[in-house]
């Protein structure tokens, strides 16, 4: 059974579910403190959506497996795929320079060396994890909505005034300012540098039609616009997270359902009907081990973190806006897949992405042990 179909109709809004499936959505639930969290399980061929709460704390209708959440940093996964989708057309190139797409004047100011795609999508490429000056620029709405005032010309002056951390390819350096880059090159490869700015909407529209649409992921956009679960921090509301210069870093919207879809899809690229071959390309190859980190075993493919262990390994992503949190992860050599939503901003402990990382692995060791 197919994600699409792993919940009957009149189920949506029930914690209804195997056992060992509602004892995942309870601790889940209890690690959030959120009014509604939303779990997707596959493991092997058995497939589960289970969601409980309301889509706020005051007011809210009943959540369920199509309930669209922000998915916050998340959105990397679908720009890595954006990226090796284009790539596999022959569009763009893994080792392209930044420099081919971005006016000379914008480019960042490097000595002897050059960033790449590939450096974007694997934060190796030195930039900042925050633009310059965007610190200063989105303190006034840090709480809410930082990102929503940053404009093009604002992207335009901290590319100019950018030094990168470290030479590009030398070190590992978490990036929003890198993978929201990497939207708008991919964007301005495809419309060139005078076509639609990011704000108009053309990381969006691409992503579309070469990812989402094909994928048949129906529930997720960048769309600010279109209903959702409210968002909370400390149980208060917050407004819709908007990203109209860097959508690419976290912009994204999805459901648990959808989520699941595209699990799917990158365990058994082969399987999803109609998808076009560049996408099949590109779901193989953003799983594909590009960095290793020392000491530690880790990995990292196009924006998946890679960890493995004995008999499989888990790549795993999370992410977060003021008001959401999300978890997502899959074993390939295990067929277990899970992801896990939440309408409150992420904790400083970490409880809900630590919780959800500790279900997936626990689900993959014993798939892996009982194989």
């Amino acid at each position: 059974m197919s994600p699409r179909g792993a919940v009957r109709a009149g189920q949506e809004s029930a914690v209804a579910g195997p056992a060992w499936a509602t004892d995942l959505l309870g601790g889940l639930r209890g690690a959030a403190g959120a009014s509604t969290v939303a779990l997707a399980v596959r493991r092997g061929c058995e497939y589960v959506v289970l969601v409980t709460g309301d889509t706020a704390w005051r007011g809210g209708a009943p959540a369920g497996p199509d309930t669209r959440f922000e998915i916050g940093s998340l959105t990397k996964t679908f720009t890595a795929l954006l990226l090796a989708e284009m790539a596999a057309r022959g569009e763009v190139a893994l080792d392209d320079p930044i420099s081919r797409f971005l006016p000379r004047a914008a480019a960042p100011h490097l000595q002897d060396s050059r960033i790449t795609l590939l450096h974007l999508a694997t934060h190796t490429s030195g930039l900042p994890r925050l633009p310059p000056g965007f610190l200063r620029r989105g303190a006034p709405s840090w709480f809410s909505n930082p990102y929503a005032g940053y404009s093009p010309a604002d992207l335009r002056r901290a590319l100019t005034l950018t030094r990168p951390r470290a030479a590009p390819g030398t070190r590992v350096h978490y990036s929003n300012f890198g993978v929201g880059l990497l939207g708008d090159l991919l964007t301005r490869a495809v419309d060139g540098p005078t076509g639609p700015a990011p704000a108009d909407g053309g990381f969006d529209r691409l992503l579309s039609e070469r990812v989402l649409r094909p994928l048949g992921l129906t529930r997720t956009n960048c769309a600010a616009d279109q209903p959702q679960a409210i968002g909370h921090w400390h149980r208060r509301e917050r407004p819709a997270w908007q990203m109209p210069v860097l959508p690419a870093a976290g912009a994204v919207r999805s459901s648990a359902r959808d989520l699941l879809t595209a699990l799917d899809a990158l365990l058994e690229p082969a399987a999803p009907p109609a998808v076009p071959d560049t996408l099949r390309t590109a779901l193989t190859d953003v799983t594909k081990p590009r960095i290793a980190l020392p000491r530690t075993g880790s990995r990292i493919g196009l924006i998946w973190n890679i960890r493995p262990r004995p008999g499989h390994d888990l790549y795993h992503h999370s992410g977060g806006t003021r008001g959401f949190t999300a978890f997502a992860g899959f074993s390939p050599q295990t067929g277990v897949a899970l992801t896990a939503l939440a309408n409150t901003s992420p904790a400083l402990t970490g409880a809900f992405i630590q919780r959800a990382y500790l279900d997936l692995r626990a689900l993959a060791h014993d798939a892996s042990a009982a194989a």
